[in-house]
C-alpha cells in the first residue's frame, strides 16, 4: 500500500478536487481507499483569467503560457492541502496524478486541424512543490493510437464498480455528462463508454449570466422555472444527441457561445431556462442510457450533478424501470470519483501497465497514459 493524490478541474470549473488516497496492486486487483478529499476553489481572478482563455474571442498564447504555470502553483497547493487534512506528510505520498484543465478538445480532425487535445497545470511545478513524482496528459496517449481521449475514466470505474450479474450505468454529471457501461458479464471487452451531452455546463453559464453565481445551489432555479417545451424539442434535436458512439464533446459544443445564442433566441424567464437546461441534461443522459438497460440495472450518477436534487428527480422521472442512485448510496464519494480515477490511471502508468478503454475512446489499442515527471 502507498498514499497518492489525484488531482482533477472539470469543465464544471469549481476548482481542483484532489483526493488522498491507500493504493495497492494493479489492473483488476487494484485496490483503493479514500482517505481524505477536499476542493480548491478558483478564486474571481484565476477564473476569469481561465475563462478568458477558454474563450476563442478572448484568448491568445500570451494567456495560456502564464496560465500553464499558475495553474501548476494551484494544483500542486490542492494536494497539500489534502494531505495536510489527513496529516500525512507530502513527502510520504508516491505519485500524484494530474488531470490538468482542459482548454480545448479536438476529438476529431476538421478543416485545417488535427485531432488534438491540450491540458495545462504544468507538472514540472506541481512536481517541485510537493517533492513528488507527477503523471499528467492522460488523454494524449489514446488519441495517438486513434482515440478520442474521452471519456478517460472508464478503467478505474471497471476497477472500482464492476458488479457481475448486474448492469451497472456509472454517470457522471460535471460540465460535459459521461456514462461507463459495466455489463453483467463483468468483462472489460464488453465495457463501453461515451459522453452523453451537456452536464452542468449550460445551467452553469445561465447561472453566471442571469445571476453571477456559478452554479444552480441544489437546483432551485430549475425547482421555480417551467420546463419549455419547444426549446427542449429544439435542444434534443442537436446532432450530437442522435450521434453514435463512441463519441465525446465539450464546451466546444455545448458552452458560453451556445447557451449566449440560446440566451438572445429564446428570451425566455431565467429560471424557465434553466428548468429547460436541467430537463435537457435529464433526457438526453436517458437517451444514451436507455439502449444499454438488460434486466437489473442500476443507473449511479456522480459527480457535481449528483448534488442537484432537480437534476436527479428528473432522471428517476425519465428512467422510471431502472433504480437510480447516487455514489454515497452505493458506499463511494461523488465530488471525489473523477480525482480518484486519476490516481488509478497514474497508479496503472507506473506500473507500465494499461489505462484506457478502447471500446469506450474508439482507440486502436490499450495503452498505458500520461507522461511522468520524475522527482
Amino acid at each position: 500500500m502507498v498514499y497518492a493524490v489525484g488531482l482533477m478541474s472539470g469543465t464544471s470549473l469549481d476548482g481542483i478536487d484532489a483526493a488522498l488516497v491507500e493504493i495497492n496492486g494493479k489492473d483488476e486487483a487494484t485496490t483503493v481507499e479514500l482517505l481524505a478529499f477536499s476542493t480548491l476553489p478558483f478564486d474571481r481572478a484565476v477564473l476569469q483569467r481561465i475563462r478568458e482563455a477558454l474563450a476563442i474571442e478572448t484568448s491568445d498564447v500570451e494567456k495560456i503560457c502564464s496560465l500553464n504555470v499558475e495553474l501548476g502553483e494551484r494544483f500542486a497547493q490542492a494536494a497539500l492541502l489534502v494531505c495536510e487534512k489527513a496529516g500525512i506528510s507530502n513527502e510520504e505520498l508516491a505519485f500524484i496524478g494530474s488531470h490538468g484543465q482542459t482548454l480545448f478538445h479536438i476529438p476529431f480532425a476538421r478543416e485545417a486541424f488535427v485531432a488534438s487535445t491540450l491540458q495545462i497545470g504544468d507538472p514540472a511545478v506541481i512536481c517541485e512543490r510537493t517533492k513528488t513524482t507527477v503523471v499528467s496528459n492522460f488523454r494524449e496517449r489514446d488519441m495517438a493510437v486513434g482515440g478520442q481521449g474521452a471519456p478517460i475514466v472508464p478503467y478505474s470505474e471497471y476497477v472500482l464498480y464492476q458488479k457481475p450479474g448486474v448492469t451497472r450505468l456509472l454517470q457522471n454529471i460535471g460540465g460535459i455528462g459521461n456514462v461507463t457501461v459495466l455489463p453483467q458479464s463483468g468483462k472489460q471487452t464488453d465495457m463501453i463508454a461515451f459522453d452523453t451531452g451537456p452536464g452542468n455546463v449550460i445551467m452553469n453559464e445561465l447561472c453566471v449570466h442571469f445571476f453571477n453565481q456559478e452554479y444552480d445551489n441544489d437546483g432551485l432555479y430549475a425547482k421555480q422555472g417551467t420546463v419549455n417545451q419547444a426549446l427542449l424539442d429544439e435542444l434534443m434535436a442537436h446532432p450530437y444527441i442522435k450521434k453514435a458512439y463512441p463519441k465525446t464533446t465539450g464546451r466546444e459544443d455545448f458552452g458560453k457561445q451556445f447557451t449566449m445564442v440560446l440566451i438572445e433566441k429564446w428570451p425566455l424567464n431565467p429560471a424557465d431556462l434553466i428548468a429547460t437546461a436541467t430537463m435537457f441534461t435529464a433526457k438526453s443522459i436517458a437517451e444514451a442510457v436507455r439502449l444499454f438497460i438488460n434486466g437489473e440495472t442500476e443507473l449511479i450518477i456522480g459527480g457535481g450533478g449528483s448534488y442537484n436534487p432537480t437534476l436527479v428527480m428528473m432522471i428517476k422521472e425519465e428512467l422510471p424501470e431502472v433504480s437510480v442512485l447516487i455514489q454515497e448510496e452505493i458506499g463511494f464519494s461523488s465530488e471525489a470519483k473523477e480525482a480518484v480515477a486519476m490516481a488509478v490511471l497514474a497508479n496503472q502508468t507506473l506500473q507500465h501497465r494499461i489505462g484506457n478503454v478502447p471500446n469506450a475512446t474508439g482507440a486502436k489499442r490499450a495503452v498505458p497514459l500520461g507522461s511522468i515527471t520524475y522527482y
